[in-house]
């Protein structure tokens, strides 16, 4: 059970309809006709990305090289594997460590057994995509979507690392969009 403003919840509960429509009448805006994307953080959980490299220790240095990321925790494993890692690009995070068969290991698999197709990919919001993209290029990144302006707003690319991930990097941040 998990406790929360709404009271007990079980796993997947939502709060009851009179509680909803008590926030809902007390947080509409007056005019509907044209809204604005809210420029505060909802409360609520952080999204970190998880991944596996073939070569963990190559994948952190060459990330930190062409992406800027900093180790904030680094775990070494077996045989020169990484257990996990923690690396850091302002206030984001994302995880990574060595691929292994092990129980979670076995639910992921590498860009190159997918012919390169991935489910999911990181979106990086970034103060100047365009010395980041140079950056990026620099060091070796495999550019798939050339930078550019995009329709929604902000400036982005993306590219693929040596071991095949795909990474967004852009300047359009949902939470300032208006």
């Amino acid at each position: 059970m998990i406790r929360s403003r709404f009271g007990t919840l079980g796993m997947f509960a939502m709060p009851t309809k009179a509680k909803k429509a008590q926030r809902r009448a007390t947080s509409r805006p007056k005019h509907t006709e044209t809204r604005k994307a809210v420029a505060t953080k909802p409360p609520g959980g952080r999204v970190v990305a998880c991944l596996r490299y073939r070569d963990a220790p190559a994948a952190i240095e060459w990330l930190g090289n062409a992406f800027g990321f900093k180790p904030h925790l680094v775990v070494p494993g077996e045989n020169g594997t990484i257990a996990h890692a923690q690396l850091t690009l302002g206030s984001g995070m994302i995880m990574l460590g060595s691929a292994r068969d092990d129980e979670f290991g076995r639910l992921m698999t590498h860009p190159d057994e997918t012919g390169g197709r991935e489910t999911q990919c990181a979106y990086v919001i970034v103060r100047d995509a365009d010395a980041h993209y140079a950056r990026a290029k620099a060091a070796g990144a495999t550019i798939i979507v050339d930078i550019k302006d995009e329709d929604y707003g902000g400036r982005s690319y993306t590219c693929r690392d040596p071991e095949g991930h795909i990474w967004n990097f852009g300047t359009y941040d949902p939470w300032k969009a208006s």
